[in-house]
């Protein structure tokens, strides 16, 4: 007689009851573990929402409960998610795309704990010996003192001892550890002819009748009348290099600090790509960055760049590709360090299997895209001897060319076989074609999904009536006919990163794409080069910076074209429109909900009673626009309210902004949703569709692909098209092969990565890409058209 089932044996499946986070539509649906589930759906029709909003982030939730009140008090407070059942989940670890830290002393050695593992290395095997590891961490200054101490207690009590310490780190001193040093220009802080009271200073911020101006016109150590040109050496050495000093200003105690050692620690020592535009620019104008003459840019001291092993210092190893680290490490032998080189290889072997062997660890981690930093963060869990855990992806894929898919599959594949749950939001049939299960949500996005239109095996997606299922083999075809350059844009002699003095000539008027494999030196050709021509917008994926409070409504600029509507059309000012200030409900202020907080637990939101959830006061909705509140339009879809304000205000200049939010594909997303909320596609053609108002400029897109539907490439597609037949032209860096087949012209950046690539492999039309079929791209293009 065969045993019985073992009661723990019935757990076989997530079951998720009633799921309504954002869109979802009380959805129920029952997930396999220890299976590869892809979960399909259009832009906005709630996959993430369902895999990240509502089993990743109950699974969070629950485990950060269980550490203690103290510690939880540290966490990130996560909400309960709006599902009436959840039942068999595991815990969670999430690779999702967000950027790594743009801290200027991250790297992706540090980001991955292999610089700290080569500094133990060197630590012991290096020649001369020179410290402990961090005596080769460049974040570690080195530092000494002495003194006498006074003992307190004991039959010594009273007497005095001379103590010293010695702390041994490599930090280069010049820089500081930041590998770079800043030459101010002088005349792009500071306006010579003018005086402070004026405006003299030209830095982002300092007004000249602004607080940071106030401190150095009230100061009593300058004259604010008196032009910059005039004044003594004295004068100058003080407003520009003075060394802090307490000043009380309308009796207010403050530190008066010169300028330039000012905004060096605002500006200056912070991670470019961390600033704001406007700070960015003016970063870009005023300083001159330079590798550090002491240390040459490898941000160690002497000490740390004199000890070497098998021939090389901890620097220059950091600074190899990490294919040829590999082979470096596999030349050491040595028996005293066995098990921390087993680590090492299996780590660095990690890199390559990922696809990312073209890195090197000093690159800084704030440079990587989405798709590397999302696989980066893959590499600490590759290895890992956990097992039943529940891995939550987030388009694996992004930035991988279709010869790096294979790759990825079978790492998602490797995780499912050592016995975990593997979930991926994924739109790119390869992926799908290796899913055990799939889950399609839909019908459309917003308010039109939210629902399951399918779950099973892959052969019923394919014979299902869904959006996904028909898409699944549809293929764009190539262009028959191409069309003709106005003008070309020349790049000579480009050598950033990897590119090999590359000379070539980007056809203007038309779609250009820009392609090779992930690491060939395609981002670097293009935005190392083109953004320095005039009437450049560039187009990425890079977070929207705001508040809580920011919406698409604030970011477009439709919110005060709304507000001056609903202020014409009742006679009073566009501010009481306003939930940030006049309008804000009182209870609330503004937020729509009221945070009420437990001290050591969790944050507890609840919906505000007097607004009910809209954030304006009960005065402000008594205001109508052709029988609307404010609050109703900001929760119409960008849709509806581009067909709302047609009537409601024909002249409104919201009406051209909302078209170009719905031609770019998001007319589903709701005026007054959180920014934050919105995925790195979205926010990249959030982008979009305000720079479509410019005519005749250079549109760079940096994988405009990613996060759309099979059935949205097609969109994208008449979007490009649209923007070249208007007079501009489109340069496109992009993996997808429907974007590929669809350009007029093709540039091919190979042959392999890092510092196998660099070098245009191709030029020319897709039609004569294929018919070449010598690079990696063309055998995957034609394999694509050929079906």
């Amino acid at each position: 007689m065969p045993d019985a089932a073992h009661p723990a044996d019935g757990h076989d499946r997530i079951r998720v009851v009633g799921a309504r986070e954002n869109n979802l539509q009380g959805i129920d649906v029952e997930i396999p573990k220890r299976r590869l589930t892809v979960f399909t759906g259009v832009s906005g029709s709630g996959k993430s929402s369902l895999v990240f909003g509502t089993i990743a982030n109950e699974s969070q939730r629950l485990i950060n409960e269980t550490y203690p009140t103290f510690v939880q008090q540290f966490m990130g407070q996560l909400s309960r998610p709006e599902v009436d059942a959840l039942e068999n989940i595991s815990p969670a670890i999430i690779v999702d795309q967000e950027r790594m830290g743009s801290n200027a002393r991250s790297t992706v050695g540090t980001a991955t704990d292999v610089h700290a593992m080569l500094r133990l290395l060197f630590s012991r095997l290096g020649d001369p010996h020179v410290g402990s590891p961090q005596a080769f961490s460049f974040n570690v200054p080195s530092v000494s003192g002495a003194g006498a101490v006074t003992i307190a207690v004991g039959p010594d009590k009273g007497k005095k001892e001379r103590r010293s310490f010695e702390v041994t780190g490599g930090m280069c001193p010049r820089c500081e550890g930041l590998g770079e040093t800043s030459d101010v220009d002088l005349d792009e802080v500071l306006d010579r002819s003018l005086s402070l009271a004026a405006g003299a200073i030209r830095v982002p911020g300092y007004s000249a009748d602004g607080w940071m101006v106030r401190g150095y016109t009230e100061s009593g150590f300058l004259d604010p009348d008196k032009q910059i040109a005039a004044y003594s050496p004295q004068e100058l050495e003080d407003f520009l290099y003075k060394e802090p000093t307490k000043v009380k200003i309308q009796n207010i105690n403050m530190t008066y600090e010169g300028l330039i050692p000012k905004i060096t620690k605002s500006m200056l020592q912070k991670d470019r790509d961390s600033l704001q535009p406007h700070i960015r620019a003016f970063v870009d104008r005023a300083v001159k960055f330079l590798p550090c003459p002491e240390c040459g840019g490898t941000r160690l001291n002497e000490g740390a760049r004199s000890s070497r092993v098998h021939g090389k210092n901890i620097a220059e190893v950091a600074a190899m590709q990490i294919t040829d680290l590999a082979a470096w490490l596999e030349g050491i032998d040595a028996p005293e360090v066995a098990p921390l080189m087993a680590g090492l290889r299996q780590t660095v072997a990690s890199f390559i299997d990922i696809g990312l062997g073209y890195l090197s660890l000093d690159r800084s981690s704030g440079t990587l895209s989405g798709g590397e930093a999302q696989r980066t963060k893959m590499i600490r869990h590759l290895g890992s001897s956990l097992t039943d855990v529940t891995y939550v992806f987030d388009e694996p894929t992004a930035g991988l060319h279709p010869h790096d898919i294979q790759r990825m599959n079978a790492l998602l594949g490797h995780l499912r076989d050592k016995g975990n749950t593997v979930l991926v939001v994924e739109h790119k049939p390869e992926v799908i074609a290796i899913a055990d299960h799939v889950v399609d949500l839909g019908p459309g996005a917003g308010r039109d999904g939210g629902r399951i239109m399918y779950e099973g095996d892959l052969a019923g997606l394919r014979a299902s009536d869904t959006l996904t299922g028909r898409h699944l083999d549809h293929r764009a075809a190539l262009k028959p006919q191409t069309r003709t350059p106005s003008s070309v844009l020349p790049i000579r002699g480009a050598t950033q990163h990897n590119l090999k003095e590359v000379d070539v000539d980007i056809p203007l008027g038309v779609l250009t794409v820009v392609t090779g494999v992930a690491g060939s030196g395609k981002s670097s050709l293009i935005h190392g080069n083109v953004p320095s021509f005039e009437g450049v917008v560039v187009v990425d994926q890079a977070p929207i910076k705001g508040s809580r409070r920011s919406s698409p409504a604030t970011y477009t600029g439709v919110l005060d074209a709304v507000r001056a509507a609903f202020a014409k059309a009742n006679g009073v000012k566009p501010g009481l429109f306003s939930a940030n200030s006049e309008g804000a409900c009182p209870a609330c202020r503004g937020l729509g909900v009221i945070i009420t907080n437990l001290g050591f637990t969790q944050s507890v939101e609840t919906r505000c009673e007097l607004c009910e959830g809209s954030g304006f006061s009960d005065a402000v909705l008594e205001y109508l626009l052709e029988g609307r509140t404010i609050a109703e339009v900001l929760a119409m879809s960008a849709a509806e309210a581009l067909e709302f304000l047609a009537v409601a205000a024909p002249k409104s200049p919201a009406g051209p902004t909302l078209a170009r939010m719905v031609d770019v594909g998001l007319g589903y997303i709701t005026l007054g949703q959180a920014l934050n909320t919105l995925s790195g596609g979205e926010r990249q053609r959030l982008k979009l569709a305000i720079s479509m108002a410019k005519k005749g400029a250079i549109y760079v897109l940096d994988e405009p692909t990613t996060g759309l539907h099979l059935a949205d490439v097609d969109n994208l597609l008449g979007l490009l098209d649209r923007l070249v037949e208007a007079g501009n032209s489109v340069i496109v860096i992009e993996h997808h092969q429907a974007v590929m087949a669809h350009a007029d012209w093709i540039i091919d950046i190979g042959p392999g990565a890092g510092h196998d690539g660099g070098s245009v492999v191709f030029e020319g039309t897709p039609a004569a890409l294929v018919a070449d079929g010598s690079t990696l791209t063309a055998q995957h293009l034609a394999a694509y058209v050929d079906g």
